[in-house]
């Protein structure tokens, strides 16, 4: 492979790995606290799309229950300006937040205060990711919907270089999604490691029933985690949309699935396994031939199988020591 190849490789894997790890992160926080998979964080991902995508155009034009409703008659406030399409990014993620609260408060409280078997907590949510598919199909249709294209301003679509005498040519908008994910990934880090929250989300996941006797909340403190969960799945759908479109109400289902590979690959429960693990598999995804591109979907799930042969506890997770 030529250099210019790979460094274009390089950069197409650690778009959209890092996207894969902030989404990832999604599951690890609520696993970490719960120890149980929530199903709906694909749906929420959904929404995350569908919010911003709302406050950017304002219309549904092709089916659904809002086929032909205009909610902003003037124009929408949120286009046509980076600030003001951030700030339409920043709402929709915190509108998932506030949906993953609500699924919190339907799916998993009633089950955790009857002391139910986890499993069931885990088809319950299940259940609530058919539902807001199925309602978001009934509401705006199922077709593929784009972002506009100056929904980041009037950036270049592509840069261009060389290197070794070949031109590489990376789409702008890959190298936003990184440095929106890395900003994220990095502000995630402070919180869960140097402030009173992320301490005491720590102390939570480390042991709840400590936690409470030393004062903490742990009810509260499972609503924020879902809350950043939400938030951050919900900003990996919009990324997701400006590079690829919403591509339907189901089109969460398959990152669901990834994100399920990444904490797997990472290690259970481990925040800096689930960052490496996304980067791998957006790496390993970016390395595919283009002849083979049509397999590129098994690429997560190969390596996830290889893992789980060698290490089961995951790249960085730590093996599960039973007591006899």
């Amino acid at each position: 492979m030529e250099l210019s190849q790979f460094v274009q490789n390089v950069m197409n894997g650690l778009a959209i790995g890092s996207v894969y790890a902030i989404f990832a992160l999604g599951y690890t926080l609520v696993f970490s606290i719960l120890g149980i998979i929530n199903f709906a964080h694909g749906a929420v991902f959904t929404l995350g799309a569908y919010f911003t995508y709302t406050l950017v155009v304002g219309q549904f034009e092709n089916n659904g229950l809002l086929r032909g409703i205009n909610l902003f008659s003037g124009g929408s406030p949120f286009a046509g300006n980076p600030w003001t399409f951030g700030l339409a990014t920043l709402v929709g993620a915190v509108l998932a937040g506030l949906v993953a609260v609500v699924i919190e408060r339907l799916a998993f409280r009633p089950m955790r205060a009857r002391g139910a078997d986890p499993l069931l907590a885990l088809v319950s949510s299940l259940g609530v990711a058919l539902v807001i598919v199925n309602l978001i199909q009934l509401l705006v249709g199922a077709e593929i919907y784009n972002f506009p294209s100056n929904a980041y301003g009037d950036v270049p679509p592509a840069l261009s270089f060389q290197m070794g005498g070949k031109t590489v040519i990376i789409r702008t908008v890959q190298l936003i999604i990184f440095a929106v994910s890395l900003a994220m990934l990095l502000i995630l880090g402070y919180v869960i490691g140097r402030t009173k929250i992320g301490k005491a989300l720590r102390a939570v996941a480390e042991n709840p029933g400590t936690a409470s006797l030393l004062g903490i909340s742990v009810d509260r403190f499972i609503l924020i985690t879902f809350f950043l969960s939400g938030f951050l799945g919900g900003l990996a759908g919009t990324l997701v949309g400006t590079a690829f479109g919403v591509a339907g109400p189901y089109f969460g289902v398959t990152y669901g699935l990834k994100g399920l590979a990444v904490i797997v690959l990472g290690g259970l429960g481990s925040i800096p396994g689930a960052v490496l693990g996304g980067l791998v598999i957006g790496l390993a995804e970016a390395f595919v031939p283009a002849d083979y591109s049509a397999y590129k979907e098994a690429v997560a799930f190969a390596l996830l199988f290889a893992i789980l042969l060698v290490r089961p506890q995951g790249l960085l997770g730590r093996a599960t020591i039973q007591k006899v």
